[in-house]
């Protein structure tokens, strides 16, 4: 009797460790970006990372599978992030875009500046898509399709106050 409950005992321990010992972190294959997307964007509030439902997205047609490819890069003044730059792709469109997002710490200080934001292409040395806002304050901006998926290409903004020589611009890594 005693051994027979030792073996129960024993058997019921290992089957529970079974578990825990098969469902272990980063096992498997990773997800897909753009299923990543679809499982994390069913909201449409604008975002640091860029969602492209949000309304902004939504004015400049962007497509609502786009995913951020590559590095993000910052726009500096004074030694200080103020505003991020990304390039996005659409698998279902077959485009790129340019998003910048404008920090709240700079919204906070200035209540108007300039803002461009587009798809920078290598091949052509040209900037695709790109859209400009004049004296604005919104936070999210969103380039137009840029139709560069077969070169290589990189996110560009940019960001001016007023009374600024000339703006300050910033490129996400190159993707190809």
């Amino acid at each position: 009797m005693r051994a027979r409950k030792t073996v129960i005992t024993a058997a019921t321990c290992a089957l529970v460790m079974l578990p825990a010992a098969t469902a272990m972190a980063g096992s498997g294959p990773a997800p897909a970006p753009a299923k990543q997307q679809r499982a994390a964007a069913t909201s449409t509030a604008p975002s640091e990372q860029g969602n492209p439902r949000s309304a902004a997205a939504k004015a400049a047609a962007v497509c609502s599978d786009a995913y951020q490819i590559g590095t993000t890069a910052y726009i500096d003044r004074a030694g200080a992030h103020v505003a991020s730059v990304k390039q996005f792709y659409s698998p279902s469109c077959n485009v790129n875009y340019g998003y910048l997002w404008v920090w709240d710490s700079f919204r906070n200080k200035y209540s108007a500046y300039d803002t461009s934001i587009g798809v920078y292409n290598y091949a052509k040395d040209t900037v695709a898509g790109q859209l400009s806002w004049k004296a604005t304050h919104q936070q999210e901006f969103w380039s137009g399709a840029a139709n560069t998926v077969d070169v290589c290409t990189a996110g560009v903004g940019s960001l001016r106050l007023p009374g600024d020589p000339a703006p300050t611009f910033a490129y996400s890594s190159k993707r190809c």
